[in-house]
């Protein structure tokens, strides 16, 4: 079952080239990587095992800082998260939040549609090249 506000994209590369390329268009789109998190890496250290689950942490104050103007608690969702990962068949996926979800969950009113807007589309373009070999 899907997550709500969940988007989930398969990707046509394997789990590591697919964040690479996350965040290298990321970076090239002139946002801001805030972080890089390895959960599999977390889980050897921990004596565990996981598939590879890595979440990129990235965005850009002049798309998000609209947002928390509006409504702060957005601020709990933001900056922006892709998780990258691979199930139990060897498909790599690409995940995030939807901000027109987040959006309607914090209640922001129409006035910020616009920025909704731009980070809808900003995360279609990233993730469109991180996964699609055309």
């Amino acid at each position: 079952m899907a997550a709500d506000g969940l988007t989930t994209l398969r990707s046509s590369y394997g789990p590591g080239d697919t964040m690479n390329r996350l965040e290298a268009e990321v970076k090239a789109r002139g946002m801001t990587v805030f972080a890089r998190i390895d959960h599999a890496a977390g889980a050897t250290g921990a004596g565990l095992s996981l598939r590879p689950t890595e979440v990129l942490v990235f965005g850009n104050a002049k798309g998000g800082t609209p947002l928390m103007q509006s409504v702060q608690t957005i601020g709990i969702d933001l900056p922006l998260k892709a998780l990258v990962w691979q199930d139990a068949s060897g498909v790599t996926w690409l995940s995030y939040n939807d901000p027109a979800w987040l959006a309607q969950r914090h209640g922001l009113a129409g006035e910020t549609g616009t920025a909704i807007g731009n980070l809808s589309a900003a995360l279609a373009a990233v993730t469109k090249a991180a996964i699609s070999s055309s």
